[in-house]
């Protein structure tokens, strides 16, 4: 699978201990920043590059991590077609894909532990959109999306 990540200065360590797990489980990573947590940087513009990846199809899902994960799902959901979720814990995590099928996770770095961060990363990959009812929420969303880019035209 081709994933987009990203982080601020905030979200770094996590970053990097997610792309080697993304990595060493076979997908393809595309790493849009941080460089480094020694300086700060701004999640809005990772956020975007993450999310605008997902949009266009260059990756099949996007990640984000940050401090808390809520500004980058603020900025991610900007963009049409992206399903961003936060789940700083292992239920969000699972209900995020089995019911919404989210396609652009955000975390916090500074809300999660590392151990539960991880098991967040591993249950988000795996676990599949279970469609039924949840298929007419979803074209409910692509609606609704539709009729906001005609008004805001």
């Amino acid at each position: 699978m081709r994933i987009a990540l990203g982080s601020d200065h905030a979200g770094y360590r996590y970053k990097e201990l997610f792309k080697a797990a993304l990595s060493q489980a076979g997908h393809d990573v595309t790493d849009h920043g941080a460089e480094t947590d020694a300086v700060p940087s701004d999640y809005t513009v990772v956020s975007e590059a993450v999310a605008r990846a997902v949009a266009e199809g260059a990756a099949d899902r996007g990640i984000i991590v940050a401090g808390s994960g809520n500004g980058e799902a603020i900025v991610a959901n900007k963009i049409h077609g992206v399903r961003a979720a936060v789940c700083n814990d292992m239920y969000t995590a699972e209900f995020s894909r089995r019911h919404n099928d989210a396609n652009v996770l955000c975390l916090g770095q500074r809300a999660t532990g590392e151990a539960v961060a991880m098991k967040v990363l591993d249950i988000w990959m795996s676990t599949p959109f279970d469609g039924g009812r949840h298929t007419a929420r979803l074209e409910n969303i692509t609606a609704l999306e539709e009729r906001l880019k005609k008004e805001y035209s």
